[in-house]
């Protein structure tokens, strides 16, 4: 994969990840107007979350946690890996191709997998493009609370940590298409509907019909 996102890449042992570097915070702060002015008051509130615009450098797609913790789980292990994500306040972050998060809604309508009355539907997305802005966790891998807690143990908790899953440390990160994170999801929809819904080849039974009782037949 190239322009692949290095040291920063998907922990699945949970691992410590680090924050941002220093190439991976010039690459965020390309995204606006003013990248000097904001890495110099990011040196100096290195601890506190970041709100950056989406649509020149990246979009990024929102993700509920779990199901997000799925895609990555696809991405890394069947496909071309990520770019950086980020968990914030039981969300994951998936920064993509600027120009995926306009597309990745038609595709998935077109897919019939963003219908709700489907089972095992991919859950809603928020997608962030041009004219949005998102919040990430602080540059140095922890929240303002300095908790640094995984989506997966803390997602029934009233505020789940924020950290990097996987920062970013190139000023040129690798980012996935919406065509990858359409398989990704339609993937992880699938997987999980194989691993709870249980079919089976008998037709259900009619509340209705008459019940015999054949036993005493000879």
């Amino acid at each position: 994969m190239s322009g692949g996102v290095g040291s920063g890449r998907y922990p699945h042992d949970r691992g410590d990840v680090a924050g941002v570097t220093a190439e991976g915070a010039a690459w965020l702060a390309s995204a606006g107007t003013y990248p000097r002015s904001a890495l110099a008051l990011w040196e100096e509130r290195s601890a506190a979350p970041v709100v950056l615009p989406c649509g020149t450098a990246f979009d990024v797609v929102s993700v509920p946690a779990l199901f997000g913790r799925r895609m990555l789980d696809r991405l890394w292990d069947e496909g071309p890996g990520s770019g950086p994500v980020a968990v914030y306040r039981g969300r994951m972050l998936l920064f993509a191709s600027p120009g995926a998060a306009h597309r990745l809604p038609t595709l998935l309508e077109w897919e019939e997998w963003g219908s709700p009355g489907r089972t095992g539907a991919v859950p809603p997305l928020l997608c962030h493009g041009a004219g949005d802005t998102v919040t990430v966790p602080a540059m140095n891998g922890t929240d303002d609370s300095g908790d640094l807690g995984d989506t997966a143990e803390n997602s029934g908790s009233s505020r789940p940590g924020s950290r990097w899953l996987v920062a970013p440390d190139t000023r040129r990160p690798w980012l996935p298409g919406p065509e990858v994170l359409l398989w990704a999801a339609v993937r992880a929809a699938r997987a999980h509907t194989s691993a709870t819904v249980r079919v089976s080849i008998f037709p259900p039974a009619d509340q209705d019909a008459k019940v015999y009782d054949v036993s005493r037949r000879r």
